[in-house]
């Protein structure tokens, strides 16, 4: 039987059941390319960020290197290194002036990593915006498929015993048309696990720079060097930031 008159004709023939869970499965393939769409657009934009980093760290002042991490909305490395800057300001602008504040009785390396560890938090908590609809397409859309191909058998099988015939060509077309259900559940759910599993993997190494690069801040603002920047390759071509 032609694909294009199976579903057609499963469309024309079946019932509100049938048809609610064609337009679910329609709602749920949308949902997840729409999501891949832009998470993979976002992922690839901070991973376009993490490459100015090295540039932030040979930079002449700290307000040049903010600069060449191209400021820009939810840049997560513009973000760090700002919020860093600030929290470690703050600090140093309490030395000698009683707390104001509970954190203001913390020391700028305990302070400079609270600050950096709750942006990292907030960036974390964005990138993972929208997975939960890849994890719940890909868990349950084989499922609602199933559930259309039992529906459309039991109508087919209740059919075909109306009629009083059980000739191949009577049990073939309605039951091939149910299982069509089955095979548009895997074709919802198969782009979900695999987007969803692509995604998980990029976010992981765009944390990772992130953590690199918390960690790096960290160091900075509370000893003046990057960790192990004498140990760098090409470390003496880089030049200790001012802050500004």
């Amino acid at each position: 039987m032609d694909m294009q008159f199976g579903l057609s004709h499963v469309w024309q023939q079946g019932d509100w059941v049938i048809r609610t869970v064609a337009i679910i499965l329609l709602a749920m393939s949308v949902a997840t390319w729409v999501v891949i769409a832009l998470k993979t657009l976002a992922l690839r934009r901070h991973l376009a960020q993490a490459r100015q980093v090295e540039a932030f760290w040979h930079s002449q002042d700290y307000a040049e290197g903010l600069n060449k991490l191209h400021p820009a909305e939810n840049n997560p490395f513009h973000l760090l290194a700002l919020q860093g800057r600030e929290a470690t300001t703050h600090i140093l602008h309490m030395d000698g002036e009683p707390p104001r504040q509970l954190h203001d009785n913390l020391d700028v390396s305990e302070w400079v990593t609270r600050s950096l560890r709750n942006t990292i938090d907030d960036v974390t908590t964005r990138l993972q915006a929208g997975m939960v609809i890849l994890a719940s397409v890909g868990s349950t859309a084989p499922f609602v498929g199933l559930f259309g191909t039992v529906w459309g058998i039991y109508h087919a099988l209740l059919g075909i015993g109306a009629s009083g015939s059980a000739s191949i060509d009577q049990v073939a077309g309605p039951i091939g048309e149910a299982l069509i259900m089955t095979a548009l559940g895997l074709v919802v759910a198969i782009p979900a696990v695999l987007g969803f599993n692509a995604l998980v993997r990029g976010n992981k190494s765009l944390l990772h720079k992130l953590n690199r690069f918390a960690h790096d801040l960290h160091a900075y603002f509370v000893t003046g060097a990057r960790v192990g920047e004498t140990d760098r390759p090409g470390a003496g071509n880089v030049r200790p930031i001012k802050q500004a």
